[in-house]
């Protein structure tokens, strides 16, 4: 369109611009001679900021103001209607005038009161926060000045700051010849209208503390600070973040966006204003609230989905897989679509409403601006929008039935509970309960127990809602009794946490998924009853049920800690935990539902082990350098230190609960000390920073251990140093190391540290497995050695096999892998490629030193062994088999010992 076609349509769809173009024809020829209403988008703030505020009177200050304001509301509308800018570019120039405005307001009134602009903090809420202001918008501000440590001082500076803020307030909200410029809301501070205007930091900061409601987690999403001190108000909102953003997921979420939009589906209802594209049914507040649910749930959990725009959020819970992309392409669209709608309603006559309008003449111009033929077409077009905007909250959003639906039973049930009747245990019975009524007794402790004495009415209400649907899963298991039993201790954590309460009633698949891991696992539920938090863990079962690779778990480690300060310490510790606990828990999730192989198993649980192993040093090196500076060379190199992983990590074999044993090296000079302002020579600074991994991992926190670290089998044991350089451990393990340290190194590699450090520790393995070795001398103190363990550790009786120890059982085999090793790695070298058991087992047989049939009966059996003692520890029992069970695998097992441990194999 030309210039004069634009300002028909400007003036046919706008009565605000049209009345303000004919009384100022002057200002309007301004605007286009300067560019404003053509081209790229203008800098609108500017037409405020041009304004003296300090030197101006309140009078003429407050009329100019108004004017600015009118010219740029006038600009912002003509460059939307004529398509000149996206509604982003509109929105956040609605939100760019609105702090322009309150800026220049707050200066012109701390000049008249002769004080700083930046004695005053002003928070920006709601759309204003979130830079997604409306055409013809209030503004919803939060005040507040800095704390004192002298009361008389702080009380003096309320006092001030609340005249200023006064000022600011009447500079913006009152009705002059002009206008005015914004309507102020600021019931949203603390304690509402019955709160002081402007608070300190530290009483807003108590406020929510102590007395913050779910609805001002809500409010606190969106806020910004927009003018005064910004700095200040940066720092405010960070410190109330962990009232907006909880530590771990909150579906306690739900229930309250549920109750408030309730409150305003009622006062639609009262007011009748089904026609209100911001409150009704299908409105932007619904599509604000699925954001702001999933902001409120995971945001503490998700930094991510820390934003106070809306768009941004909706595509980070896409990218992360909560919203389908469907449903988040159709709501971006209904969103601009409502939004686009909303602006040009109030551009009518600047007029803050969000109903469609009952006049001809405003409907006439809503369809002209909408682009639409017809009123028809426009409210049809809209009806579609709202209906699906409907429907995607109505899915997010969806109550849990519990009184009004579902069957007889757990209706009665949760009758019964709520009067503590002995009825219950019939109701028990009636589903399969075993000794009912020790089972109802155990429901009725935890609702006299003092944890529940501790609830508030709502905590009560959701536990009350959740007990039905508890006793419903456990009772399809194959034994209810005791699974009561199991789930009540997991209970018994969470009481106190409504949100793991809410997750379970609001998420009956997560319920689901709760009650059958732990049915089919008590070590599951022992690891959920000391971490609940592992709650979260059980979302989503795309996830759940499949365990990251080893790249993929770094990545996750990594994006976990860089949320926690490098000097929290303990934080850090408590997330590295928690990694563990949450990983562990997906391997075993998989394993339990038949879904992952024994030796997948352990790949996961050794990927795991060595990731975390790798950051825990980062951050020990990160901490000791930070303190001490770099072990540097004379040469002016850092000095490289390793962890090399013996036994179970070593040989790609960890199982749940495996200790990683650990030997640390270096390559230090002992004469050189490090380059910070409190050296050590390098022999103490790696001491100390193999003492910093080990406490990183293994000391016990308010989150547990992530490992219990072993570290006797470095040289010399117990009495040896905790770290010794390479070439020290070179000459002890060819002068001084006994043969089952030799076996032990068969199993031992690189995992954590310098490469090239650890390539020289691979290349003493080589060498030492390597050495020349009597036959007979290595039988014999192989068989000893393993004698005696058997006399001291085999656990077998009569009637049960141990699956380790006993003989012909899983130490057996490693024995016999070892000896091969130490025995023929000196003309076979393919055998020093390999640590893990199998690997080194099928190496014998392509190598001709083992047929087919004894690979396969040694495989075979120790594979089986390993899935037993996987199954024990997921278990919790014995690692002990019926004699009878694998008597074929442990004949075949012992036989294999007598032919290359007591005759001349493998001759």
């Amino acid at each position: 369109m030309d210039f004069d076609s634009q300002l028909k349509h400007v003036q046919r769809c706008s009565e605000f611009c049209r009345e303000w173009i004919g009384n100022n024809p002057s200002t309007f020829d301004q605007l286009h001679r300067e560019g404003y209403l053509d081209g790229p988008a203008p800098d609108i703030a500017g037409l405020v900021n041009s304004i003296e505020s300090e030197t101006l009177e309140e009078t003429d200050f407050m009329s100019r103001l108004r004017q600015a304001r009118h010219a740029a509301l006038v600009t912002i509308a003509w460059r939307d209607l004529c398509e000149l800018d996206e509604l982003s570019d509109t929105l956040d120039s609605l939100t760019d005038l609105a702090a322009a405005c309150i800026d220049s307001a707050l200066r012109s009134a701390a000049f008249s009161l002769d004080m700083f602009p930046d004695s005053l903090i002003v928070l920006g809420m709601g759309k204003l926060g979130g830079g997604e202001l409306n055409f013809s918008s209030d503004i919803d501000l939060i005040l507040a000045h800095a704390s004192l440590d002298d009361e008389d001082k702080e009380a003096e500076l309320a006092k001030r700051c609340r005249k200023l803020a006064q000022r600011l307030v009447k500079s913006l909200n009152e009705q002059t010849a002009d206008g005015f410029v914004y309507r102020v809301d600021t019931r949203l501070r603390p304690f509402g209208e019955a709160g002081p205007l402007v608070a300190s930091l530290d009483a807003i900061e108590h406020y929510y503390q102590v007395h913050g409601r779910e609805w001002e987690r809500y409010a606190l999403i969106k806020a910004r600070p927009v003018a005064g001190n910004i700095r200040a108000g940066q720092a405010l909102l960070q410190r109330l973040r962990p009232f907006v953003y909880r530590r771990y997921l909150d579906f306690s979420a739900y229930e309250s966006m549920r109750e408030m939009k309730a409150l305003i589906e009622k006062q639609v209802r009262q007011r009748d204003m089904q026609d209100n594209i911001k409150l009704g049914a299908g409105g932007i507040r619904e599509i604000e609230f699925i954001a702001q649910a999933f902001q409120l749930i995971r945001g503490g959990h998700e930094p991510a989905l820390q934003n106070t725009r809306l768009r941004p959020v909706l595509s980070k819970l896409m990218e992360a897989g909560h919203l389908p992309e469907r449903v988040v392409s159709e709501l971006e669209g209904d969103y601009l679509y409502l939004r686009r709608l909303e602006n040009r309603i109030q551009m009518w006559a600047d007029r803050q409403t969000h109903d469609l309008p009952d006049d001809e003449q405003a409907r006439d111009a809503l369809v002209c601006a909408m682009g639409s033929d017809t009123w028809a077409e426009l409210t049809k077009e809209l009806d579609h929008v709202r209906r699906r905007v409907h429907e995607h909250f109505e899915q997010v959003f969806v109550a849990p039935q519990i009184d009004d639906s579902g069957d007889r039973p757990t209706r009665e049930l949760r009758k019964a509970w709520d009067l503590q009747d002995e009825q219950g245990a019939a109701l028990l019975r009636a589903q399969g309960f075993d000794d009912a009524e020790a089972a109802w007794r155990s429901l009725l402790d935890l609702q006299q127990g003092s944890l529940y004495s501790s609830l508030g009415d709502r905590g009560r209400r959701r536990l009350a809602e959740l007990i039905p649907l508890l006793v419903q899963a456990v009772a399809a298991q194959p034994e209810p009794r005791d699974m009561l039993d199991r789930m009540l201790r997991v209970l018994n954590r969470i009481v106190g946490r409504t949100t793991y309460v809410a997750l379970l009633v609001e998420n009956p698949a997560v319920l689901s998924r709760l009650v059958t891991l732990c049915a089919a696992s008590p070590w599951i539920s022992g690891q959920i009853e000391s971490a609940p938090v592992l709650l979260d863990s059980l979302i989503d079962p795309r996830v759940l049920y499949r365990p990251p690779r080893a790249s993929e778990l770094e990545e996750i480690l990594r994006n976990d800690l860089a949320s926690v300060a490098a000097a929290d310490l303990e934080s850090r510790m408590d997330t590295l935990r928690r990694f563990v606990q949450e990983q562990t828990l997906r391997v075993a999730a998989a394993d339990v539902t038949d879904s992952m192989p024994l030796m997948t198993v352990s790949d996961h649980l050794t990927d795991l082990a060595e990731v975390t192993l790798r950051v825990a040093l980062e951050d020990a090196w990160n901490q000791m350098v930070a303190r001490h500076g770099q072990p540097v060379n004379p040469d002016g190199r850092v000095s490289p230190f390793a962890v090399i992983g013996y036994g179970k990590l070593g040989g790609f074999e960890l199982g749940y609960g495996s200790d990683l044993d650990l030997v640390f090296l270096h390559r230090g000079t002992e004469s050189a000390d490090t380059d910070g302002e409190k050296p050590l020579s390098h022999s103490a600074f790696f001491l100390r920073l193999a003492q910093r991994v080990i406490h990183l991992l293994s000391t016990q926190t308010g989150a547990g251990r992530a490992y219990e670290i072993d570290t006797r089998l470095r040289p010399s044991g117990r009495s040896g140093l905790l770290v010794v350089s390479i070439d020290a451990f070179r000459r002890y393990q060819f002068e001084k190391a006994w043969t089952w340290e030799h076996q032990a190194l068969v199993r031992a590699r690189f995992v954590a540290g310098d490469p090239v450090l650890g390539e020289a520790f691979m290349q003493v393995r080589k060498e030492v497995l390597s050495m020349l070795r009597d036959r007979s001398d290595l039988q014999q103190q192989i068989t000893t050695m393993r004698e005696r363990m058997r006399g001291e550790l085999d656990r077998s009786t009569k009637l049960s096999f141990d699956l380790k120890q006993g003989a012909g059982g899983l130490i057996d085999i490693e024995f016999l892998s070892q000896y091969a090793v130490l025995l023929l790695a000196r003309d076979c070298e393919p055998l020093l490629l390999f640590t893990d058991t199998i690997r080194t087992l099928e190496t014998l047989e392509s190598a001709g030193y083992l047929s087919y049939e004894r690979t396969h009966e040694l495989t075979h059996a120790y594979r089986s062994y390993r899935r037993a003692i996987h199954d024990a520890a997921l278990r919790e029992i014995a690692r002990h088999a019926p004699v009878e069970a694998m008597a074929q695998e442990r004949g075949q097992v012992q036989q294999a010992y007598r032919d290359m441990l007591e005759k001349s194999w493998p001759d």
